[in-house]
């Protein structure tokens, strides 16, 4: 019986919480941390930047829309591709006139981005395709909330998705110490509502 763990495995049971990193209302993973993480575990990993084949340049762009980046991730033969709007520090996307600089950084965006198609931070990527997001305070399991007191009674909104959130991390094979820690990042969550959530789990 063959118990080796999935790529996907493996890199999903990486905590990234503590390498999420935040500038102005924007929060993302450090390419360089993350392609460090794959490369730890997966020597062999590597990725490819798309060339547009008539101009050469790595990127697309079409007049009145922008610029769209792309790059490929292949680890133990499963080849995995990604693609990323060049925006700007308000999350619009640049109609016209973006610099190397704005291509290099969407670039190594969309990398981290299909780093975690792999498995690889792909949780903070919940509820939106980019990382570097503004993140609202909603009250629900958002990474880069500020903690919030969290409902105790089964049935809440807040609880319940909680409990969706812990189910559908467990299901991935994700630690609980890993999901814990996560999930006091998001809430104040005491002792006696850490045992209703693990007994709800079970």
């Amino acid at each position: 019986m063959n118990n080796k763990k999935t790529v996907f495995e493996v890199l999903s049971a990486v905590d990234v919480s503590a390498r999420v990193q935040k500038k102005g209302k924007l929060t993302y993973l450090s390419w360089a941390w993350a392609w460090g993480e794959v490369a730890k575990r997966y020597p062999d990993a590597n990725y490819e930047v798309y060339r547009n084949p008539d101009t050469n340049l790595p990127y697309d762009f079409v007049e009145g829309s922008g610029y769209m980046a792309y790059t490929t991730v292949t680890i133990e033969g499963k080849s995995l591709s990604m693609w990323l709007p060049v925006i700007d520090y308000n999350n619009k996307s640049i109609l016209s006139n973006a610099t190397t600089f704005d291509i290099n950084k969407t670039l190594m965006r969309c990398l981290t981005k299909n780093l975690a198609m792999h498995g690889l931070g792909h949780y903070i990527y919940a509820g939106e395709d980019l990382p570097e997001t503004p993140i609202e305070t909603t009250g629900k399991v958002d990474l880069g909330n500020k903690p919030t007191n969290l409902k105790v009674d089964l049935g809440d909104d807040d609880f319940d998705e909680v409990i969706k959130k812990i189910k559908t991390y467990l299901g991935e094979k994700q630690s609980w110490d890993s999901i814990i820690k996560r999930l006091k990042t998001r809430y104040n969550v005491t002792e006696e509502q850490l045992v209703k959530i693990k007994n709800k789990t079970k």
